[in-house]
């Protein structure tokens, strides 16, 4: 399987009237204005100049709703993309966009422009969880959203959000099961912080809203990720991109940011899976998947040196022939 590249297009809060309670998409990307149309070339240019001729490569619309502005606007950015589509220079287009902001005639437009895949923002598919955080649709929407995008040949993605307001970790798992129900082929899983200037932030300030801790939100991703490995759901992204205004803390006022948030989640999987091991003497050795080894050893170094408190000696070694979930041990 060749190695595919994505060439991101940020649009932040484009063309999206609604201000859920948690977003301010531009204190979470600290990109201030969105990339004109103008500007998206050079972008793909400046991306393609550094990618292998060889790999897989896709341009995504990230950040907004871009299929609520106009078709006439969507399509200012999308003419962009024909030459690089018909030239075999990108493979395919990817956007996200709003479960409320698909139709047939929405569809049949993209359809003109290679895009494949078409991700959701559904966040939660609990209608309380929903009201809560002020979505302004409801679960029904984006099960009659993801049932048309499927009819219409394109790929599917829903994202979510854990611990939005009045959300829990029987919530979160009902909505990953819908996710892979409703037919999702690719899914992103985001833990909610409270980032300033937005609504989320008055009701934390109020003592209305309590995020959850690391610890929890580490432990609900663990879950997730293990339940929509087990049905084959492809997860594209675990935790927010490390943006500048996080890493400082000037954008965010609470809850669970980690800028390895995905190796802890990782690290916590391992630790089960390598809670029992077992060999006749004391020194340790386990062959892991050659993508999975720093996960196995841990952040820090944490599940090793949680071994070396059985063992006198613990090694990990890759192993190129055994799957991502696969291990098995040796004495040295």
């Amino acid at each position: 399987m060749k190695t595919h590249y994505t060439i991101p297009i940020f649009i932040p809060e484009k063309a999206c009237p609604f201000r859920c309670l948690y977003c301010n998409q531009r204190n979470i990307s600290d990109r201030q204005d969105s990339i004109s149309p103008a500007s998206v070339k050079a972008v793909i240019d400046n991306y393609l100049n550094t990618i292998p001729a060889s790999a897989g490569k896709r341009i995504a619309f990230f950040g907004g709703s871009f299929t609520g502005m106009s078709i006439a606007e969507q399509n200012q950015y999308l003419d962009i993309t024909l030459p690089y589509t018909k030239n075999n220079l990108v493979d395919e287009i990817q956007l996200s966009t709003r479960p409320d902001y698909i139709n047939q005639k929405i569809l049949d437009n993209l359809k003109q422009y290679k895009v494949k895949i078409i991700e959701l923002g559904a966040q939660s598919l609990d209608d309380e969880v929903l009201s809560n955080s002020g979505r302004g649709h409801t679960s029904y929407t984006v099960q009659e959203s993801s049932k048309i995008i499927l009819n219409n040949g394109f790929d599917l993605g829903l994202q979510m959000m854990i611990g939005l307001p009045g959300d829990t970790i029987e919530k979160s798992l009902m909505t990953a099961q819908k996710i892979i129900d409703w037919g999702a082929k690719y899914t992103r899983i985001y833990p909610t912080l409270v980032i300033k200037d937005t609504d989320l932030e008055d009701m934390y300030n109020k003592g209305l809203y309590k995020p959850l801790s690391l610890e929890e939100a580490v432990e609900w991703s663990k879950y997730l990720m293990q339940l929509f490995n087990d049905n084959g759901v492809i997860i594209l992204r675990v935790g927010l991109h490390p943006s500048e205004g996080l890493l400082t803390g000037k954008n965010l006022v609470a809850g669970p940011f980690h800028v390895s948030f995905k190796e802890l989640v990782m690290t916590d999987v391992w630790k089960d899976r390598l809670s029992n091991v077992k060999v006749e003497g004391k020194r340790l050795v386990i062959h892991t998947n050659p993508q999975q080894i720093n996960y196995a050893i841990g952040y820090c170094s944490s599940n090793k040196k949680q071994l070396l408190q059985s063992f006198d000696y613990v090694n990990f070694v890759a192993d190129g022939n055994l799957n991502t979930a696969d291990f098995y041990c040796s004495e040295s």
